[in-house]
């Protein structure tokens, strides 16, 4: 094989992969965070769901409660999930996949924390005078 057609072989070589890595990095790009959030931990994904001054709080009750497990379960209640949601089957509200997405799970947690206590570290408070919430 001649020295120029070597060349041009690497170099079209080259261009298909610098095509292939724009393609991929499109294709991410229009996928979203879904491709990043799978690889996310549930306490990532709470950190981007709520201001920063409440995740202390949350991290605070979530830890507690089943220690950032998403299919935790309290054997004695029935609770399920992050929030401890008791019946679990009340977090489909925020998503039919609540028992396996702890995205959907700190949804429906920090929307019950919302409306019940006003925010998640309201809920801490109430959590630290009952050791519940």
């Amino acid at each position: 094989m001649s020295r120029s057609l070597i060349t041009r072989a690497s170099a079209r070589s080259k261009s298909l992969a610098a095509g292939t890595a724009v393609l991929l990095g499109t294709a991410a790009a229009v996928m979203g965070t879904a491709s990043t959030a799978s690889a996310a931990t549930p306490q990532e994904v709470a950190k981007q769901m709520m201001p920063a001054a409440q995740f202390q709080c949350f991290d605070n009750i979530v830890s507690r409660e089943s220690n950032w497990n998403p299919s935790a379960t309290n054997a004695s209640s029935g609770a399920y999930g992050l929030v401890q949601a008791l019946p679990g089957g009340k977090m489909a509200s925020a998503g039919a996949d609540w028992k396996t997405n702890p995205q959907t799970q700190i949804k429906w947690g920090l929307d019950y924390m919302k409306e019940r206590y006003g925010s998640p570290c309201g809920a801490w408070s109430f959590w630290q005078a009952n050791h519940w919430y």
